[in-house]
């Protein structure tokens, strides 16, 4: 098998958190790193125009186009599950919206056990991360790799959707990041200069320029090598060749929550019973490894607009398409600078939930399908995140194959306070394109409509129609239990020179888009691995002095 070579480590996954360790570990010039990707370089445009998102939905050469298993708290449909396969990984194709979450999920983790990942200990690492338009704060950061500014242009139906939360009672608030989440805004975006800041422009650009960093594409990672109990490389196809490296430290997984446990498992961590079962050897029996799947799951509500403003009218004629094409090129402005949702509402939809549970926003467009053409009429969605799912499900081997697919099966919908707040949060959206700033630019709701009027009506629509956010978590979760994959420092319990370092190791998804998130995770992680190499050298040098 052709040697790659060796290395001090080596990162498997080039996506959010994958970039920001090669970034982070190459700084010092004292450490050679690889990085595989599976997927192609980020060159492609429309990986960096804003508006892309929509067009490379679909596209398999930068996408891993997953499905899960029939949901049967979905009316057994098979939901996508898209995520990112191009450096930068989701980052590059996502929705661009940079949303950290609540200081009390952090809190939450902290209070779990995991020291080192309360809100406190997390705050500086989101700060490090940003370079904000608004400038630093406490909350805030400056000069960091990843670019976060203010939606370029606030649309009237972003600005109407602002008002008519407020007209409904809910306070306005114009920093989802800052002390409180809680309240109608407006989004804050990965952008910098109206193009896309994925991790791969923000931290690997500049990472590539240094000679101890090996990038390797297109190179899908099949099985970390073990010596004993301790990892100590990585078997990879690249291309259809079989490929080797070595690493003389650690063995880092940032593939994410879909393709880190499969690794483990197809490397034998796992549920032994489930590793058995394919007749791969057990090197640790780990029955954590790819439980514990946990995602946001929304409902969407489509709505006809009286006027021609939305993005359906902007992009419906070769005309329009050219125009406003002309207009990002000469502004970076316009409707090509759009996220995929532009203003929102965190509110408390159950009167018994301390914090928000549900992420009401509204989106430019309308479609029949996620990631299908847009409708012929002027459209915009609503779409309500339930922000803190207490369903929990699984991602499993289907075969020793590694370029096949896992079962993944979220569970979605699987628990009664899952119904019941999901419910409440869109009974909420409804009300606000009810409410006068919104009901003057609408004409009528086509999904659900009008006969869904009780709440039993609501609950099987969602079911029918709701869908995945794409912030899937848990898998190799981080924690005190035997359960718990990953400890508070990211290493893989009973096993030496490998961790997880990506949203997987999350013990509960946060109340928000997990990009953002995922990047601290990369942050944090990448000074905790640099922390203990630099310790292990220097035990390593007293034995030898001893």
């Amino acid at each position: 098998m052709p040697d790659l070579g060796a290395f001090d480590f080596i990162i498997v996954g080039a996506g959010s958190a994958g970039c920001v360790l090669a970034n982070r570990l190459t700084e010092s010039g004292r450490h050679r790193v690889l990085l595989l990707e599976a997927g192609p370089s980020n060159r492609h445009p429309w990986l960096h125009i804003p508006l892309g998102f929509g067009r490379l939905f679909n596209d398999q050469r930068y996408n891993w186009c997953y499905q899960t298993e029939p949901q049967p708290g979905c009316h057994n449909r098979n939901v996508i599950a898209p995520r990112g396969k191009v450096l930068g990984g989701s980052s590059s194709i996502n929705g661009l919206v940079y949303i950290r979450g609540q200081a009390e999920d952090f809190n939450h983790w902290r209070q779990l056990g995991n020291a080192g990942w309360s809100f406190d200990d997390v705050l500086p690492y989101f700060r490090k991360a940003e370079d904000n338009e608004r400038g630093g704060d406490e909350f805030h950061g400056i000069g960091g790799p990843l670019g976060v500014s203010d939606l370029r242009d606030r649309h009237p139906l972003a600005v109407a959707y602002v008002e008519a939360a407020v007209q409904c009672g809910y306070p306005r608030n114009d920093d989802f990041n800052g002390a409180v989440q809680e309240g109608a805004g407006y989004y804050q975006t990965t952008m910098r200069r109206g193009v896309r800041s994925s991790t791969a422009a923000g931290y690997l650009k500049q990472a590539r320029r240094r000679a101890n960093l090996k990038v390797v594409r297109e190179a899908l990672a099949t099985r970390i090598v073990f010596d004993g109990r301790r990892a100590s490389g990585i078997e990879c196809l690249v291309g259809t060749e079989k490929r080797s490296a070595r690493a003389n430290v650690e063995v880092i997984l940032a593939s994410g929550a879909f393709n880190s446990p499969q690794l483990l498992q197809l490397s034998g961590v796992g549920p032994a019973a489930l590793l058995r079962s394919h007749g791969i050897p057990v090197v640790a029996d780990a029955p954590g490894v790819g439980e514990d799947l946990n995602d946001h799951i929304s409902g969407r509500i489509v709505f006809r607009c009286k006027n021609t403003i939305t993005l359906n009218d902007a992009v419906r004629t070769w005309s329009g398409r050219l125009r406003h094409g002309l207009h990002y090129i000469l502004t970076r402005r316009g409707y090509l600078a759009i996220p995929a949702v532009s203003s929102a509402v965190f509110v408390r939809a159950l009167a018994t939930s301390a914090t928000p549970d549900s992420q009401c926003s509204i989106s430019l467009f309308s479609a029949p399908t996620i990631g299908g053409e847009l409708h012929p009429f002027p459209g915009v969605t609503g779409n309500c995140v339930l922000l803190r799912p207490e369903s929990r499900g699984y991602v499993r081997i289907k075969s020793t194959d590694p370029r096949q697919a896992p079962a993944i099966h979220p569970n979605y919908l699987s628990t009664q306070r899952d119904c019941e707040t999901i419910v409440a949060g869109v009974n909420v959206m409804r009300r606000i394109f009810k409410a006068p700033a919104m009901a003057r630019y609408i004409a009528e709701e086509i999904e659900p409509g009008a006969r869904c009027d009780n709440d039993d009506a609501l609950l099987d629509f969602i079911r029918r129609r709701g869908s995945t956010t794409y912030h899937p978590v848990g898998t190799c979760r981080m924690g005190q239990d035997q359960k718990a994959v990953v400890d508070e420092r990211l290493r893989v319990r009973g096993l030496s020179g490998l961790r997880v370092v990506d949203a997987s190791i999350m013990p509960a998804v946060v109340s928000g888009n997990t990009n953002a998130a995922t990047i601290m995770i990369g942050e944090k992680g990448a000074e905790m691995i640099l922390e203990d190499a630099k310790a292990g050298v220097s035990a390593a040098r007293r034995v030898q002095a001893g």
